[in-house]
């Protein structure tokens, strides 16, 4: 599998949005964006790639949720690939499969899961491969530095099945990716999601007997 940022050197504000290919191109691997951005320089990229002998540049769109520097030039990745388009949302406009929890999707030569992960949206997902310990986010914070804030309960169970997983590199929707002691920051967010719910329960409980 092969990755590559097609954002990484843009002058306006977008976010990541990550080329993902197999490995040696074959026919069977799906050409796969995650997230389209809001450069449309990335269409010219895409055009100068090397995606593959007699294959369709761009097989399918898998967008990690509905904010619009993540969907901002959908139209003209529509316009110019044809693309299939998964997202989880069924509000943005040209969706051809929805999205649940716990699907799968081929995405260049590996298999990768849907978690749905509510939270910066209702309808944010990450996206792992469990062969290459590889995880999108989206905008999803999985790194948590902090004991405050509040946590949906899907999110928190999502945590923690991805803290049983072994996650080599992170890609965010914003950002360099994480390729060092990845389980290590999870694992330090879930203590902090932890914290924050304790420290919750005791307010909650003092408010009760005031």
């Amino acid at each position: 599998m092969k990755i590559s940022n097609l954002t990484e050197e843009s002058t306006i504000y977008t976010s990541n949005v990550f080329f993902v290919t197999g490995t040696w191109n074959a026919m069977e691997d799906a050409n796969t964006l995650v997230d389209v951005g809001m450069d449309q320089s990335i269409v010219h990229k895409i055009n100068e790639y090397s995606t593959g002998v007699g294959k369709t540049r761009v097989e399918q769109v898998v967008l990690t949720h509905s904010h619009s520097d993540h969907i901002g030039i959908l139209h003209l990745i529509r316009e110019a690939f044809n693309p299939r388009i998964y997202a989880f949302s069924p509000y943005i406009g040209g969706v051809d499969h929805l999205l649940k929890d716990g699907d799968q999707l081929k995405m260049g030569d590996r298999i990768f899961e849907v978690y749905h992960t509510p939270g910066h949206s209702d309808d944010s997902i990450c996206l792992f491969c469990q062969s290459e310990g590889a995880l999108f986010t989206g905008d999803t914070s999985v790194v948590i530095q902090s004991t405050d804030g509040s946590y949906n309960q899907d999110f928190v169970r999502v945590m923690e099945q991805l803290c049983k997983k072994d996650i080599r590199a992170i890609y965010f929707g914003h950002g360099d990716p994480i390729i060092n002691d990845c389980n290590a920051l999870l694992s330090n967010s879930m203590k902090n999601i932890r914290k924050t719910q304790a420290t919750g329960i005791i307010k909650n409980m003092k408010e009760d007997f005031s």
